[in-house]
């Protein structure tokens, strides 16, 4: 972050808010031309402060209203096992996080499915199927009192 100034941060502050802002309304609050604003855009893409862009949908809407966090605990630790069940579990659309973890267990898998119903038929037909898998821990989730996808700085 010790190459970006002022101006960057500004920029990415606004990109997080709306990154579908164009070139010129952005330039117009940060009291800029649009040439330097986008030619800062450009550079922050380039040297990988941006990653991508993208569109955030409604859960609801989208028939996935229920979240649910399951730990995965695998009974070994071998490289082709870790390697093979990290394989097995991209390929699963209803993960949309997966983290390898350090304590009880090896996994978070953060989970979007439309019901109790559908994630017991995600558990006996897709999640069980893994190999490997020693012992899940699932956490289904309330309520959603914070949800943010904005860094500070």
């Amino acid at each position: 972050m010790e190459n970006l100034d002022k101006t960057d941060l500004e920029i990415l502050r606004h990109l997080q808010e709306d990154s579908n802002i164009n070139t010129k309304d952005l330039a117009s609050k940060l009291f800029l031309t649009v040439t330097p604003v986008y030619e800062r855009i450009k550079r922050l893409e380039r040297d990988g402060y941006i990653t991508k862009y993208v569109a955030l949908l409604d859960k609801k809407k989208m028939n996935c209203g229920m979240t649910v966090f399951c730990n995965v605990r695998l009974k070994e630790h071998a490289k082709n096992v870790g390697s093979n069940f990290v394989k097995d579990i991209v390929a699963l659309p209803e993960i949309i996080e997966c983290y390898n973890i350090a304590g009880d267990y090896d996994f978070m898998l953060k989970i979007l499915v439309q019901d109790m119903t559908s994630y017991q038929d995600f558990v006996m037909n897709k999640l069980s199927t893994i190999e490997n898998i020693g012992n899940t821990n699932s956490i289904f989730v309330m309520g959603e009192i914070k949800h943010s996808t904005a860094l500070e700085f």
